[in-house]
């Protein structure tokens, strides 16, 4: 019998609770409001303000670095507390107001301490806001709610410099503009985390010891997050691989279609995928979206034409569809419940402390020996990392985990 529309409706928002929709729309708003600066200022650094490649470089490098450090102690600082949204509003409150600060700039080092703050502010918020979703969604549904989170967070990332785009080719020319035009979105995401989310209900954590690892229970979650470390040394910056569509000939008009036909494959898979993670268990689909990226990077050495390239970023697409979201629900299925806000944050820490080393190396490799031995270790990485998966990490079904623990 066909599904009828009201059932398939059904279907699409079953464990989309209101926290999840808030969340959803928020993330979708933030990233407009990013991605209408974010694609431009390196033009906006080099045209307008003189700086250089390397200050570009000091300005990620020190943005992400202290983005990783404070998703770890504002995680950790959540679980100690009775509430998650002040340090969730507070997170996206300041990034929201130091963004668009960027079009007041006169040096690059105004524009270094503006995405320093935005930074301090993504911090903030990334591991309470994770957490807040985890306790927001019955368990058997947590595939499906940070499917549909990252899924938003990817339109967003479409429409962003969409919106860019269509301002600077029919409204104005002028980049700073657009830069007080993205305050928009941005602060219509902090209203609706003001009015639309909720605290959910959660064990009590008593207000004793403050040491990191004490989110940690020894045992499997340990060993995923080491596991997820060494999956991310060989998961370098995605800017090798526009820099490998470039070498294979996909032209500098063509590289923003193809930035965003990558994007729309994130979009479209990561919810199905997160679902589907629900019902079958989340480390199978782990391990598939790892040996997917394997794959990719595998095509990407071998990679000889512009066709190539456009086929394995849908494929590579597909990578982040099976696990986005599945990671951090099976990250929530491991971590005990008075200990979710630090557990997110040691995986955010974790993902982020090993980019750096992983795009040195993926760098020195390919100047090294070339780019088929960059691309080749990557997916070495990603398979090893797979298999210790399977070994080491042996998690409750879905099911099971909502048996384990109380569920308001």
């Amino acid at each position: 019998m066909p599904a009828t529309p009201g059932r398939s409706a059904k279907s699409f928002s079953r464990g989309l609770t209101g926290n999840i929709l808030v969340f959803g729309l928020v993330s979708f708003l933030t990233d407009v409001s990013s991605e209408m600066i974010y694609p431009l200022l390196p033009l906006f650094l080099t045209a307008v303000l003189g700086a250089g490649p390397v200050f570009l470089g000091l300005i990620e490098g020190l943005a992400e670095s202290t983005s990783s450090l404070l998703k770890l102690f504002s995680g950790l600082l959540s679980d100690r507390s009775n509430r998650r949204k002040p340090l969730v509003l507070a997170g996206y409150g300041l990034s929201s107001l130091a963004r668009p600060l960027v079009a007041a700039t006169a040096t690059p080092m105004q524009v270094l301490l503006i995405r320093f703050t935005d930074r301090v502010g993504k911090g903030i918020r990334t591991s309470p806001r994770d957490a807040l979703i985890v306790e927001s969604v019955d368990p058997t549904l947590r595939g499906r709610a940070f499917g549909f989170h990252r899924a938003m967070d990817h339109a967003g990332a479409i429409a962003g410099p969409l919106l860019a785009s269509a301002l600077l080719a029919s409204v104005t020319s002028d980049l700073r503009t657009v830069f007080w035009l993205a305050a928009i979105p941005g602060g219509f995401a902090v209203v609706l985390i003001l009015v639309g989310v909720r605290e959910a209900p959660r064990p009590p954590r008593p207000m004793t010891g403050v040491a990191p690892l004490d989110a940690l229970p020894r045992g499997e979650l340990r060993a995923y997050l080491l596991i997820l470390f060494l999956f991310t040394l060989g998961n370098s910056s995605d800017a090798f691989l526009l820099l490998q569509a470039g070498r294979l000939g996909v032209t500098p008009t063509a590289i923003p279609l193809l930035w965003v036909m990558f994007h729309l494959v994130k979009m479209a898979s990561v919810l199905p995928f997160g679902a589907l993670s629900d019902r079958i268990g989340r480390r199978g689909m782990i391990v598939a979206g790892w040996g997917v990226y394997a794959l990719a990077y595998l095509g990407f050495a071998l990679a000889r034409t512009e066709l190539h390239v456009w086929l394995l970023f849908a494929l590579y697409g597909l990578f982040y569809g099976l696990t986005e979201g599945t990671e951090k629900a099976l990250l929530a299925d491991l971590a005990p419940p008075d200990r979710r806000g630090g557990a997110f944050g040691w995986y955010h820490f974790a993902v982020g402390i090993g980019a750096l080393p992983a795009s040195l190396l993926f760098g020195w490799l390919w100047q090294q020996a070339g780019a088929p031995a960059a691309f080749g270790f990557g997916a070495l990485l990603a398979a090893l990392a797979a298999g210790l998966l399977l070994i080491l990490v042996h998690p409750s079904s879905p099911v099971a985990a909502k048996k384990e623990e109380t569920v308001p």
